[in-house]
């Protein structure tokens, strides 16, 4: 292996499928139960969904004019290192690594084993499972950007499928409820309410941005990324509110909260239990899915910051004939196996929001400080900056200052990681590995 260039081979289909793909997971399936139980009325219920929509679209918005600034590999790690400096871009990268992206793959691939195990009744236990597909999703992506992202590009489309046939199941199968009376209880204080609802609803809308990591793999970043981000976001945004609606038709408020799988709920009421077994089958298939578009981003943020010398150096080379970085895939496949087997993914997923809202709020502040220089993107422009950047900003950080006040303690921890990484970075500046 040497080190040397990425080969760009991806296009504006690619790209699109890679934004929807680090967006869905489990969450949708899973979290409109959450902000129900946080606001009790099905128009508060659909306007969680909506304002996380918002959001999440501002974000593309930025993102999208960055892109088209900074077409480099390693997308957002790029955007704070020119803006902000190195340091702070290694501390992302750090956090991404240690917290964000690892724990997160960890979870999910256990998520997907425990699926799997009910599904088929595999004979192995949910560890092995987790490992196995770990193993084979970075296999399969030191293969090649093309085969990495062929597959990410299939399972986002039955993913799409899978979401598409639980609406339509719920809308036209499923009876509505007979009384959808709000949850008395959770009604009463909206604010608050939707303040907390948000946080499971962020969580769902997040990952898109990862779809900038792999922008030295594209044949034309400047033009396609900007539309991807944004025909992406919008995509999922559809997709979210027509679960959470066909959620509140079929279940009703107080229904919804009362379950723990309302997706599956959704679908047993429509077509019984094949219907349940069915879209277990396509939360299966999306975990499966998330996981692969993680193993194709983020080791891009890693191989960016080992050729910047702030990372092993062996993880900025590139093998001659797949032209990818397998060190850094081979890195966060044995990193999310490791957690997986540790059972530590839970915790670690408790860090992740203010860590990874602290990064977006930064990103967003970047794209003030590359207008102040007089910097313009010829293919893109945010619309509405700098009032729709600044809504970005500020919500990323009312986030993590929701997040420091509901859960102290497991802020105090993912700061802690990001502030361990300021000696490896000193180090690695010192004496490159």
């Amino acid at each position: 292996m040497t080190e040397g260039a990425l080969a760009r081979r991806l296009g504006l289909f690619d790209a699109t499928m890679i934004v929807m793909g680090g967006i869905i997971g489990s969450g949708i399936f899973i979290n409109p139960s959450v902000v129900a139980r946080q606001v009790g009325t099905p128009a508060l219920i659909l306007a969680a969904w909506a304002v996380g929509g918002a959001i999440a679209l501002a974000g593309a918005f930025v993102y999208a004019e960055l892109a088209a600034l900074r077409p480099a590999v390693g997308g957002q790690y790029a955007y704070l290192r020119e803006a902000f400096g190195p340091l702070v871009a290694f501390l992302y990268g750090w956090g991404l690594l240690l917290v964000i992206q690892s724990g997160g793959m960890a979870a999910v691939a256990v998520t997907f084993a425990h699926y799997a195990r009910e599904l088929t009744s595999l004979p192995l236990g949910v560890g092995a499972i987790a490992t196995a597909v770990l193993l084979v999703l970075t296999a399969v992506n030191c293969l090649g950007v093309r085969a990495g992202a062929t597959l990410q590009s299939a399972l986002m489309v039955f993913k799409i499928v899978a979401i598409v046939g639980l609406v339509v199941a719920g809308f036209f199968f499923a009876p509505p409820v007979a009384s959808p009376l709000p949850l008395q209880t959770l009604a009463t204080d909206p604010l608050p309410a939707m303040g907390a609802a948000l946080v499971p609803v962020l969580f769902a809308y997040g990952g898109w941005q990862t779809a900038s990591f792999v922008a030295g793999e594209l044949k034309r970043p400047e033009r396609d990324l900007p539309r991807a981000l944004l025909m992406g976001v919008v995509g999922v945004i559809v997709l979210y509110l027509a679960v959470s609606g066909v959620c509140v038709r079929v279940l009703g408020p107080a229904g919804l909260a009362a379950t723990t799988t309302p997706a599956s709920e959704v679908m047993r009421r429509a077509l019984g239990e094949t219907g349940a077994r069915a879209i277990a089958v396509g939360i299966a298939v999306s975990t499966l899915g998330f996981l692969s578009q993680s193993m194709l981003t983020a080791p891009r943020v890693y191989y960016a910051m080992a050729s910047d010398g702030l990372f092993f150096r062996t993880v900025a080379r590139v093998h001659p004939r797949t032209r990818v970085p397998v060190a850094a895939i081979a890195l966060q496949g044995l990193l999310a196996v490791v957690i997986a087997l540790s059972g530590r993914y839970e915790q670690i997923l408790n860090y992740v929001v203010s860590v990874d809202f602290i990064g977006f709020g930064l990103t967003g502040a970047a794209l003030f400080v590359f207008r102040r220089r007089g910097e313009r993107a010829a293919s893109f422009r945010t619309p509405g900056h700098p009032v729709t950047t600044a809504f970005f900003v500020l919500a990323s950080f009312l986030v993590v200052v929701n997040t420091v006040w509901r859960y102290p303690e497991n802020t105090l921890i993912g700061l802690a990681i990001l502030a361990a990484g300021v000696p490896a970075y000193l180090l690695w500046r010192r004496s490159p590995a």
